[in-house]
């Protein structure tokens, strides 16, 4: 059987020279949403896309864009992504010193608020934000750069995330980002994730199309 879960292909791993062709084929071949990573060179060694490419995505996609924030302070820009169209953002819990404040205003400019910690970030670090959240992102590698091997020690973080949401009836989505593909899919739909984000795995593979299916349609159970 195939688990019940959102696909969000990653477009750090597109052809950005063929942005509209590629985000079209996975449009049409299961994708949920559409994952945006945005990087500062700060939080993380690596600088990627800003409101401009939210904003280009939103005129070509009808999918909900989800605007990962992995960036320093990122109170400072929230405006903005929800202006250029994010549907969720999502900013770490490691950057951000008034998380529960962050969130809020993620949430009065219009936005779904995910929060995300690192591997090496415990869960615990998150669990007074939780009752705030619509979206909780655990990263299975150290975010920054595509195509990372995947963590494995994060499955037993999901899977107590999963157990919490289920006691205290929260209506978060589990969300997990890093080294996914069909296997490790696989091992985090079974700890309790319900949307995965697949870069390498979907717009890194020759065949796009076949590649979106095959990770829209992971056996799992």
């Amino acid at each position: 059987m195939s688990a019940d879960y959102l696909l969000a292909p990653s477009v750090l791993s597109a052809d950005v020279l063929k942005l509209k062709e590629q985000v079209g084929i996975v449009e049409k071949n299961g994708a949920d949403w559409i994952h945006v990573d945005v990087m500062d060179g700060h939080f993380v060694p690596n600088i990627t896309f800003g409101p401009f490419m939210v904003r280009a995505l939103k005129n070509i996609t009808g999918l909900p864009l989800d605007v990962h924030l992995m960036i320093e302070s990122p109170e400072r820009y929230i405006a903005e992504f929800t202006t250029a169209g994010a549907d969720y953002i999502t900013v770490h819990q490691e950057a951000c010193v008034h998380l529960h404040r962050t969130m809020q205003v993620i949430k009065n400019e219009g936005a779904k608020a995910g929060v995300t910690i690192n591997p090496a970030t415990a869960l615990e670090t998150i669990i007074p934000a939780l009752p705030f959240a619509d979206l909780v992102l655990i990263m299975s590698v150290n975010p920054g750069f595509g195509g990372q091997q995947f963590i494995p020690e994060v499955v037993d973080k999901i899977g107590r995330l999963a157990r919490i949401k289920k006691e205290k009836n929260y209506s978060f989505l589990i969300e997990v980002d890093g080294g996914i593909n069909e296997e490790t899919g696989k091992q985090v739909l079974s700890a309790g994730a319900e949307v995965l984000v697949a870069g390498n795995a979907v717009f890194g593979q020759s065949d796009i199309s076949a590649a979106c299916r095959e990770m829209k349609h992971i056996p799992v159970g």
